[in-house]
């Protein structure tokens, strides 16, 4: 885009899409944390503390417009069109809001009386992998249940103040390398843990004739991904395991997963490596996005050992020390790169031809 008036109009148009919709989510998260002040008298359980350095907020202010300029940088390129988050109705908006305050004071009663896993006196014993049963986030409901994927993308947004999209855009440009110069509609991609559709539906505003498939263990997730996705031309949601998927061998050109590898044990995440290896076809790329690890950045190490111990996610320990270059090659894959994303990074590997 070398025009400077086109340029300039896109990057006003960009900001204004962006830093209201930030807005709203940095001010979600303040209410949260003036709710938690006046429960703070309360609180028996220690409070969570570290002695490794964490960012200022100059540092997470700077690296939240690195991550924006990224994005727009990537419509600018034309590796990707102008993102539409598709937040929904005003009053879709509002009513995810409500969803997300209700919960707070089950969350904290959770993580006061430390309970993780509630959703086993829900009926869903036995329904789901033992793994997966738990109150990720303390959250009410786990990942199974309609109104947690109805707030699901509101919690998320509000704990990256509102750079979760931005943050899973990050995993299109290196499609792009791969997708360049080749008829999207007889290619085949998959994203696995899908959720509630986000990533989906950017990797359809890019490539609107690109074969996807969304999979998720969660039917609850699914059928909000189904509603998210409504009208979109050759899409495909299944309920299913990353760790054993329902795909034959070399049937697709790429495989994503985001969000999805911190919450699963290692033995989980070796098998479900293994399975993305398996289905890739030869030359075919894998594309992770998921938490910084230790080692990554000095000023976010404190910020890795809080997490888990504000938040339920009895896997995070592991992920963050886990090697996934030396994991992929088991598996035959290549360990192409990793991008750094705001607090997430992009982890990006290939079969071997």
């Amino acid at each position: 885009m070398s025009n400077p008036l086109s340029r300039f109009a896109t990057t006003a148009a960009y900001g204004a899409s962006q830093l209201p919709r930030m807005a709203w989510y940095v001010g979600h998260g303040l209410a949260m944390k003036q709710l938690a002040r006046a429960t703070l008298a309360q609180q028996t359980r220690p409070r969570a503390r570290t002695d490794k350095p964490t960012p200022d907020r100059m540092r997470l202010l700077g690296d939240m417009a690195k991550l924006l300029q990224a994005d727009l940088a990537n419509v600018d390129a034309g590796i990707y069109p102008f993102p539409i988050d598709r937040d929904g109705a005003p009053w879709d908006v509002l009513n995810h809001s409500r969803l997300f305050f209700s919960d707070l004071p089950e969350i904290h009663r959770r993580r006061e009386n430390g309970r993780t896993s509630e959703v086993l006196e829900s009926g869903f014993r036995g329904k789901r992998p033992r793994y997966y049963l738990q109150n990720f986030h303390y959250q009410s409901g786990g990942w199974l249940t309609r109104e947690s994927a109805q707030r699901y993308d509101t919690q998320v947004e509000v704990f990256f103040s509102g750079t979760a999209n931005a943050m899973r855009r990050q995993a299109l440009p290196p499609l792009h390398e791969v997708f360049a110069g080749r008829d999207p509609a007889g290619l085949k991609l998959l994203d696995a843990g899908c959720g509630t559709g986000r990533f989906l539906d950017f990797v359809k505003q890019a490539w609107p004739r690109l074969p996807i498939i969304g999979l998720d263990m969660s039917e609850a997730y699914i059928k909000e991904a189904k509603s998210h996705l409504r009208g979109r031309p050759r899409t495909r949601l299944m309920v299913g395991k990353c760790e054993s998927l329902p795909l034959a061998d070399e049937s697709l050109d790429a495989v994503t997963s985001i969000f999805l590898f911190h919450e699963l044990p290692p033995k989980i995440r070796r098998s479900a490596l293994a399975e993305f290896a398996r289905v890739l076809k030869p030359g075919g790329r894998l594309v992770l996005v998921d938490s910084l690890q230790t080692g990554d950045d000095p000023a976010y190490e404190g910020s890795l050992e809080l997490f888990p111990q504000n938040f339920h996610e009895p896997y995070f320990s592991t992920y963050v020390k886990e090697d996934f270059g030396g994991l992929a090659r088991e598996c035959g894959l290549v360990h192409r790169r990793d991008v750094p994303a705001f607090v997430s990074k992009v982890m990006v590997f290939d079969k071997a031809a």
